[in-house]
């Protein structure tokens, strides 16, 4: 009995260094990928992912949208939220420790540049009511409406403790037919690029 024990240990251990190992070359290959991309180019890409969800239901009678504020290897948002943050409640990512934070932004909100590089709001208040609809980056993303991110599981984490419909964007190359998973990797609900509307 010990000796299946151990046996079962060791192959969950196996498996999930093979699932690593996958994640860190799906994240170097996208990595190679977006830095062929010109910042023209990822704009266009950008307004063709948005105009899309732009139109779907879960959309227009969201009230509060947690989006993210882009990084430059990211699919750009500053147009997006610039144009629906006076009519919608917009609240972006802010990064405590282990935790994903949310920090309410508007036109006149000022920026700095905190935790991994990322951008969040100069607030001290963070958001802790509903969010109607999120809007996630990843690495890549695959048909079945996996996602995989950066490795820190920030996104998984708040998904875990908030229940709220999801959306994956990214560009066409981050869409591949399956990515390696983990128990505590969470799918979207819809995924978005800008050919291809997953759901």
């Amino acid at each position: 009995m010990k000796l299946n024990i151990i046996n079962i240990l060791m192959t969950f251990l196996n498996i999930s260094k093979e699932t690593n190992e996958e994640k860190r070359k799906i994240r170097f290959d996208i990595h190679h990928t977006k830095n062929k991309v010109l910042a023209e180019e990822k704009q266009e890409m950008a307004n063709a992912v948005f105009q899309k969800i732009e139109l779907f239901p879960e959309f227009k009678t969201a009230k509060t949208i947690l989006i993210y504020w882009s990084m430059k290897d990211e699919l750009p948002t500053r147009s997006i939220i610039t144009k629906w943050c006076q009519e919608k409640q917009i609240v972006l990512p802010s990064i405590d420790k282990k935790n994903l934070l949310l920090k309410v932004y508007d036109i006149n909100t000022k920026m700095v540049q905190r935790s991994l590089g990322i951008w969040e709001p100069d607030l001290n208040e963070t958001y802790k009511g509903k969010v109607d609809l999120a809007i996630v980056p990843g690495v890549a993303f695959d048909l079945q409406k996996n996602r995989l991110g950066r490795g820190k599981g920030y996104y998984d984490r708040f998904f875990k403790r908030n229940k709220t419909y999801k959306i994956g964007v990214g560009f066409d190359f981050q869409l591949l037919n399956s990515v390696p998973i983990s128990w505590y990797d969470k799918p979207m609900d819809k995924i978005v690029t800008p050919s291809n509307i997953i759901e």
